[in-house]
């Protein structure tokens, strides 16, 4: 489980890093909704920010969109806070357009369609960082 929970521990690390208000800082004894956000970036890596959702979005959304044949193939990433919950699946074979939701906070972790995180090991990985950075004094 090594190789799972580190990729989690590096994105809550570098979220917390990169929030600039504390609207964008996840609180985990919070109520509010917090989700990863991004607009049309080509790696879930870019999509790391976190945000405070408003209080009538009740879903995080990643949309994952593809086109394009081969080598000439591209895809986008958007992930934002949502009020309703718009999953679609669409496959025309050379352009694709998926979004998933979910309604807990940073939920919306990965950018692969097919890729299922465990939560308990999400939040264990946040517990974590959060006692390590503690610690440490940072």
């Amino acid at each position: 489980t090594e190789n799972t929970l580190f990729p989690v521990l590096i994105g809550v690390i570098h979220a917390l890093s990169r929030a600039t208000s504390p609207r964008e800082l996840p609180l985990l004894w919070s109520s509010s909704l917090f989700c990863y956000t991004c607009e049309n970036e080509h790696s879930n890596w870019n999509c790391l920010k976190t945000y405070k959702c408003d209080d009538n979005e009740k879903y995080c959304t990643t949309t994952y969109s593809t086109a394009g044949i081969g080598k000439e193939m591209g895809h986008r990433i958007t992930k934002k806070c949502s009020v309703d919950c718009p999953e679609a699946n669409v496959n025309f074979g050379v352009a694709s357009y998926s979004t998933k939701c979910c309604s807990t906070s940073l939920c919306n972790f990965s950018g692969a369609n097919s890729v299922r995180i465990s939560y308990s090991l999400m939040l264990l990985g946040i517990v974590g960082s959060l006692i390590y950075v503690l610690r440490a004094g940072l």
